[in-house]
């Protein structure tokens, strides 16, 4: 079993990963496979056999002119010969008082007909023989010692072998070719609308606009369109509903603590007013974060955004609570992202380091493809245990950063959340500074 599992790797990562090419490789395979066995069924054969056949009909009229030559030698006997050879046989035919055979040619590489012909000529001649089928390309010339001299016989290639069996090979290559080709055509057909459900199935995820569905294909891919154009739209309708419900109550409850401002400003100053007023504020700040939290910002479409003047602003900010702030930004400065969603998720995560830490060292990454944010401070850091639960809503750590100190706990939350809108995510690690590293990775 183990044996086997590293062939069965190995054989996965040559195959293709993409389901056109999969799809293609299904069609073309069995496609090839077949038209291989079928060609060296042929070539063993039809080919052979049909060569051996023709090979033998030479050797058989070889034969025979050489045992009539040696049955009546005089010249008359052998103008005849070569007179019905040439008109009966289609040989040319001639006799010579040479002594000896050429030496032997150098034998072809791969030759069937070389083969075929030489077994025949030992089977039916049994005398020494001398055959070239390399030097004239459309003849092949036998020469056969005799008891008084040598008969040279010349042949046309096409009665020795089958000289038509290429037209075979290319009606098949051609057949081939042509059924590939129909089916890369319909296969691109067939993919085209899962590669379009894909891209839109993305673009939703990631909050950008795409442009409407064509709900088309084969009726498994028609269905898995009209599903996701289903969810799609239930979605944008409860986005729709949340977004009038958070109005509503975002403007009641504000007119309720505008009130409450009102009312404590009438009244004297004293220890308890200013308590309240505290309160008040206090209220509206964890109103405000509750509100952004719930909104997720999903509204705002992405845009291009100047990455290196983001980090100067956020820069500015932290640099007001006296931490020393260092920004670097390598690769493409714009990226497409939710400007006022995306300055929001790495504010929450500035200003956080902000408050525990004197260093902090930002740096974006963007390659074109992705925007990686690394924000490193030399605070306290957090626990590799405790790094996962500080993104839940509402945690409040003891002895972890997300304390907010007197905050609503969903800094981290809404951050994740929003990295997470974009089709990215936010991690913790450790710092080379010493404390804590968060990275923002979304595609851009």
């Amino acid at each position: 079993m183990s044996a086997t599992q590293p062939a069965v790797g190995w054989a996965r990562r040559l195959l293709p990963k993409g389901l056109y090419t999969r799809s293609l490789l299904i069609i073309v395979a069995p496609m090839v496979l077949l038209q291989g066995v079928l060609a060296f069924v042929f070539m063993e054969r039809h080919y052979e056999v049909v060569t051996e056949r023709l090979s033998n009909a030479v050797a058989q009229n070889v034969a025979a002119l050489a045992a009539l030559h040696a049955a009546s030698p005089a010249p008359e006997s052998d103008a005849t010969l070569i007179r019905v050879a040439r008109e009966r046989l289609s040989l040319q035919v001639e006799f010579t008082t040479d002594r000896a055979l050429p030496p032997p040619r150098p034998r072809p590489f791969f030759s069937i007909l070389d083969e075929a012909l030489s077994k025949q000529l030992k089977e039916e001649l049994k005398r020494p023989f001398w055959i070239d089928t390399v030097g004239r390309s459309n003849f092949v010339e036998i020469r056969v010692l005799l008891d008084d001299g040598v008969m040279k016989a010349i042949a046309r290639r096409s009665q020795t072998y089958a000289s038509n069996s290429h037209i075979f090979l290319v009606w098949m290559v051609c057949a081939s070719l042509v059924l590939i080709g129909v089916a890369i055509l319909f296969l691109r057909n067939q993919i085209k609308p899962i590669v379009e459900l894909a891209g839109a199935a993305e673009s939703f995820g990631k909050g950008r606009a795409a442009p409407a569905l064509r709900i088309r294909g084969a009726r498994e891919v028609r269905e898995a369109s009209r599903a996701f154009v289903d969810m799609r739209d239930r979605i944008e309708r409860q986005i729709e509903q949340r977004t009038a419900m958070l109005a509503g109550v975002s403007h009641d409850l504000r007119t309720m603590l505008t009130r409450f401002r009102l009312q404590l400003a009438l009244l004297d100053e004293s220890p308890e007013i200013d308590d309240l007023n505290r309160d008040v504020d206090e209220m509206t700040r964890m109103l405000e974060a509750y509100l952004a939290f719930v909104r997720g910002d999903a509204g705002e479409p992405p845009q291009p955004t100047d990455v290196p003047a983001l980090l100067d602003d956020l820069k500015r900010a932290a640099e007001t609570s006296g931490a020393r702030v260092s920004v670097e930004s390598h690769g493409d400065p714009i990226a497409v992202v939710r400007p006022d969603a995306f300055r929001r998720c790495l504010g929450n995560l500035v200003s956080n380091a902000a408050r525990y830490a004197r260093r902090i060292q930002v740096t974006a990454i963007h390659d074109g493809r992705t925007l990686e944010v690394r924000i490193d401070d030399d605070g306290p850091g957090v626990p590799l245990e405790k790094r996962e639960e500080v993104f839940r809503p509402f945690l409040r750590l003891d002895a972890a950063r997300n304390q907010d100190h007197g905050g609503s706990g969903l800094g981290l939350a809404i951050t994740r959340d929003i990295a997470r809108s974009h089709g990215g995510d936010v991690t913790l690690e450790q710092s080379p500074l010493g404390g804590l590293r968060a990275v923002v990775r979304v595609p851009a």
